[in-house]
């Protein structure tokens, strides 16, 4: 907790001891007050009790240790792609998705009240500035990374420097005692991070109505054309897949995991066939959950 800037630990303290007070109602985020997995955690459970943590691990230990009911952590940016480390984190956590949540990201520049530039830095999450880096090339400002885009505007606030800004939600900007100096820096209006809502448990995929998404993670058999056939189960039993993604198993740079988005559910046969299929090819094959799809606001 006291790894945050001061203004930003009043606000962390305040949401801590409220989340306490009802741990059904908690959901985990990472970042100060005000950063956007704030915003995501409000828009996708408005009555909830916001719980910020320190570091994605954080969000995940609360939800494990009965802190928090659920996590909501980003995992991939239309402008930025995947966010670091979340693939390992994942499957680690034991935990599992119940719930996704795609959230318009509008990111605004402030600073100290009445300071207008011209800014020689400004800080935010390395996502942040990469998705203004457009913006910041153009006016000669510096990009600073900093831990989480609401931290930074509690940086700066701290810090007391005119010349420093803050890439951050407007949200922060309120919290925090700063004026917005200009909105909507990003460089892409269809800007959008997509989350996942984690859980202790596992929904039944029989509750689950509507078109419903499942997440899987993979290691096929050392074998030639291993990927290709496993890949095939989905495609001859008609299971559309939305994502696939690999990463490293280890140093030794031998062993390929695979993250996969497919839609459908267990309990379905085309899904349960090509699950059996897939299964056959593979090392390791681990459902990390089902839940009911979600879509971008158009």
């Amino acid at each position: 907790m006291h790894s945050y800037p001061t203004p930003a630990l009043i606000q962390v303290k305040e949401l801590t001891a409220q989340a306490a007070e009802n741990p059904a109602r908690a959901v985990a985020f990472q970042g100060a007050p005000g950063c956007n997995s704030h915003r995501a955690a409000l828009e996708y459970a408005p009555s909830c009790a916001p719980l910020p943590c320190f570091s994605f691990e954080d969000a995940l230990d609360a939800v494990k240790e009965g802190r928090a009911d659920r996590a909501i952590i980003p995992i991939e940016n239309s402008q930025h792609g995947r966010v670091a480390d979340i693939h390992f984190l994942l499957p680690e956590s034991g935990l599992s998705i119940v719930g996704e949540h795609f959230l318009g990201i509008e990111h605004a520049l402030m600073a100290l009240p009445g300071a207008t530039g011209p800014f020689a830095a400004a800080y935010s999450h390395p996502q942040a500035l990469g998705q203004s880096r457009h913006y910041l090339r153009a006016r000669g400002i510096v990009p600073m990374a900093y831990a989480d885009t609401a931290g930074a505007a509690a940086f700066v606030k701290e810090q007391g420097d005119p010349a420093a800004a803050a890439i951050a939600p407007a949200l922060a900007a309120s919290l925090y005692g700063l004026d917005i100096v200009e909105h909507n820096v990003e460089d892409a209006a269809d800007n959008t991070t997509r989350f996942v809502v984690l859980a202790r448990a596992p929904l039944d995929p029989a509750t689950i109505e509507g078109t419903a998404m499942t997440t899987m993670i993979f290691e096929v058999r050392n074998v030639s054309a291993a990927l290709y056939k496993a890949l095939g189960g989905f495609a001859t039993n008609g299971v559309n897949m939305t994502k696939l993604e690999s990463y490293q198993k280890g140093a030794s740079f031998s062993a390929t995991m695979f993250f996969v988005d497919i839609v459908g559910k267990p309990g379905e046969e085309p899904v349960d066939r090509a699950l059996e299929e897939v299964a056959f090819h593979c090392k390791d094959l681990r459902l990390l959950g089902s839940y009911a799809q979600s879509r971008p606001r158009g």
